[in-house]
């Protein structure tokens, strides 16, 4: 197992949709194993094919909630249902979200509160996950890194200075930037 460097946004495949993952061999097992081994050195709850630069339609998980259960595993070729997110701004302090792929920062997201995933996992059996609260806002944010988008596409307008200021900053918006888990620097 390996881990792999994580793409910052302005990765082309950042930025556009994923294909669908044609077959479930040791390749793609490795795959796997890189990216819970990379996600958990992060750390990060979730992690995308994109954020790792593999085009393909999985992500893997990883979350503890309340109650002390972990919910950990991996999506193949998901399928997503979700309720609406509220009209109503994002409460800074219960709503906010982080990126792997746009590091060290977090902005507040109205996400759907309930969600249905359906996916396949390594030994080709489907799935499905009813779920609500901060599982359910994971499998969101991983499901649109599958889509070419980044949560912070999302995000209300008043966000899109600070975001713009801190891309800028650090360089980000253009292909080439990626950072290592483990080490304390971005590299080029």
């Amino acid at each position: 197992m390996a881990v792999l460097p994580i793409r910052i946004m302005g990765e082309p495949v950042l930025h556009s949709p994923a294909a669908p993952v044609e077959t479930i061999d040791d390749d793609l097992r490795r795959l796997v194993a890189d990216m819970f081994e990379t996600m958990d050195a992060a750390p990060g709850v979730g992690l995308a094919g994109p954020q790792v630069g593999v085009p393909l339609r999985l992500f893997v998980y990883s979350w503890t909630d309340e109650a002390d259960e972990l919910h950990r595993g991996v999506a193949i070729n998901p399928e997503l249902f979700i309720t609406p997110a509220s009209p109503d701004p994002a409460d800074p302090d219960d709503e906010s979200e982080g990126c792997l792929s746009f590091p060290g920062e977090r902005y507040p997201l109205a996400r759907g509160a309930r969600a249905i995933l359906r996916a396949t996992d390594l030994d080709g059996t489907r799935y499905q996950i009813e779920c609500s609260g901060w599982l359910a806002r994971i499998f969101q944010h991983e499901y649109d890194h599958l889509d070419g988008v980044l949560y912070i596409d999302r995000l209300d307008h008043e966000y899109a200075k600070p975001v713009a200021k801190t891309a800028k900053k650090n360089g980000w918006g253009v292909p080439g930037h990626s950072w290592l888990p483990g080490r304390d620097h971005l590299e080029d």
